[in-house]
């Protein structure tokens, strides 16, 4: 989507912070951290949110689940973190392209 802001992040057109990158998905630093270590992880493919997911998302979904905890301990965060998809507008969804949040480390832990 032209106008989607992760779409621009994974075509290289704003630059970021990567934590990871395949064909399949890009994993980078949140500009407005809510803990010392704070990043997403989002399909390269865009899909607006959790919502608009189907059977067919089944594979993506899993391997970004599965990817979380390990990059989540290549960042530092060995013993804990959380994750966090915020889904739809009365979800606290701001950028309208799929992404899962993980983050943790000592400072604010928002519910």
């Amino acid at each position: 989507m032209s106008d989607c802001i992760f779409c621009k992040i994974v075509a290289g057109e704003i630059p970021c912070k990567k934590v990871y990158e395949d064909d399949e998905v890009l994993a980078f630093h949140d500009i407005h951290p809510v803990a010392p270590v704070h990043f997403m992880i989002v399909p390269k493919a865009h899909v607006d949110s959790l919502l608009h997911c189907d059977d067919g998302h089944r594979a993506i979904l899993g391997k970004i689940l599965l990817l979380a905890p390990r990059l989540a301990r290549e960042q530092g965060l060995a013993t804990g973190f959380r994750t966090a998809i915020n889904t739809g507008r009365d979800g606290g969804q701001e950028v309208f392209h799929l992404h899962v949040h993980v983050y943790g480390g000592s400072g604010p832990r928002p519910l």
